[in-house]
């Protein structure tokens, strides 16, 4: 292996990672809006897929395809974010291997994000129990008993980082990016969304 080669693994290894898992009957615009804006950000996303690489039929019946399976992802991550979607939080949330993720992240202080329905995995794999966190109102009631419920856009409480739907999904992926990467680079991202004023 050549000196350059070996630079070019080192500059890769240097690059911020995030894990975003896509499961069936995921919202996906969400899923969408946060990958485009984490990659915006400069951060390497690995879109897997739940129950392997092929494509994925979401909840509004499109279809969206993975980088990978999620039973095939190694290294190490920064962050791991979880797209909404009722059905798509279910499935999250009764998959071990999301649940084992999910503890990892917590022991290893990966930053978590989660939006709309997924929330509900939390609860399900029981990890930041008794947080601030908010999610969809259709949950609500049910995030409420589990951890500390707040009624804004994106909440943060250490590492979690939880929204409450499609509509607050460019604020969360900037949230997310923020967290990963700093202010400064958030702040050039969303100067080029052209955000509304």
């Amino acid at each position: 292996m050549t000196e350059d080669m070996l630079e070019d693994i080192e500059v890769e290894s240097t690059i911020p990672r995030a894990l975003v898992i896509l499961a069936e009957g995921a919202e996906e615009a969400e899923a969408v809006i946060v990958v485009d804006i984490l990659r915006r950000g400069g951060i390497d996303v690995v879109f897997a897929g739940l129950n392997g690489d092929s494509p994925v039929l979401c909840g509004r019946k499109m279809k969206l395809i993975p980088d990978i399976a999620l039973s095939a992802v190694t290294g190490h991550f920064q962050a791991i974010v979880l797209p909404g979607g009722a059905e798509g939080a279910r499935r999250l949330g009764s998959s071990e291997a999301v649940g084992e993720r999910l503890r990892h992240a917590v022991t290893d202080g990966l930053v978590v994000g989660a939006i709309c329905a997924a929330p509900l995995a939390l609860l399900a794999h029981q990890v930041f129990a008794g947080k601030a966190m908010t999610c969809h109102p259709s949950v609500a009631s049910r995030i409420a008993m589990y951890g500390k419920l707040v009624q804004k856009p994106v909440v943060e409480d250490g590492q979690l980082v939880t929204s409450q739907g499609l509509g607050t999904a460019i604020m969360f992926g900037l949230t997310l990016v923020r967290r990963i990467m700093g202010d400064v680079r958030a702040a050039d991202v969303e100067r080029g969304l052209t955000l509304p004023r």
